[in-house]
């Protein structure tokens, strides 16, 4: 009988799982989109060294999760597997996504902010630090005002997709839609918490199908330095599941 090629979806369980987690984020924004920005906050992405330093750096997220007033989890690390082309009785992770409800009330999710942390900027260059502090303040700015928006609704909480990336040796097999849609879903049983991401320009059609929306027409502008400029940015932009036509 062949094996089943739909993706199963479900949160990571074991810290085992983030050496095949980091090789799908790796193929994906390093090899093949070349996203510049994810390059350079991952220094030697491609080599041994690196690849153990990025592994590290999400199993540290995974065991520091905080929970809601409710006892769910505020981040959510989502697996998809199919079985294994080498051996079809085990399972290999071709995709991943984080969700993060967020808030700035107590209770109702983690406080955002643009801080890069420490232990991301010591493995920078200083150069390269100021350069992902200045960028990344920029793709989260409209995020944080978001969720300090909603920090007087009745519901005052979103539920951010914060990274979505399929290996490419397994994409357009729908991975990346079951991803986006079990945090949609996950976000009605938090009692309709509306969704936001950031998108690239590879990866905003497949929300938008499903939902999102951009506030405007533009591209998000990135507010850097003027030695900055000519560098390469990743075009992005906010989408919202709220947003009225």
């Amino acid at each position: 009988m062949a094996a089943s090629t739909s993706p199963t979806i479900e949160p990571v369980s074991s810290a085992e799982d983030f050496t095949q987690i980091f090789h799908c984020v790796a193929e994906a924004f390093g090899r093949q989109a070349k996203d510049s920005l994810w390059i350079g906050t991952n220094p030697g992405w491609d080599t041994t060294e690196g690849q153990k330093n990025g592994v590290a750096q999400f199993i540290k997220r995974w065991q520091n999760i905080k929970s809601n007033k409710d006892g769910k989890p505020n981040t959510l690390f989502l697996k998809a597997t199919l079985p294994d082309p080498e051996d079809t009785s085990k399972r290999r992770i071709v995709g991943m996504a984080i969700w993060q409800q967020a808030s700035f009330v107590d209770g109702y999710g983690d406080p955002l902010t643009d801080d890069l942390g420490v232990d991301l900027l010591q493995t920078l260059e200083p150069t390269e630090a100021r350069f992902a502090t200045q960028m990344f303040k920029s793709l989260w700015k409209r995020r944080i005002a978001y969720a300090k928006e909603k920090a007087s609704a009745d519901l005052p909480a979103i539920f951010v997709l914060d990274m979505c990336a399929v290996d490419p040796d397994f994409q357009r097999r729908g991975i990346a839609q079951k991803l986006v849609q079990w945090g949609l879903d996950e976000a009605k049983r938090r009692g309709g918490l509306e969704c936001t991401t950031e998108a690239s320009s590879m990866g905003r059609g497949a929300y938008q199908k499903l939902g999102f929306k951009p506030e405007g027409t533009d591209d998000m502008v990135y507010e850097v330095d003027e030695e900055f400029k000519s560098r390469d940015k990743p075009p992005n932009v906010f989408l919202r599941t709220g947003v009225k036509p």
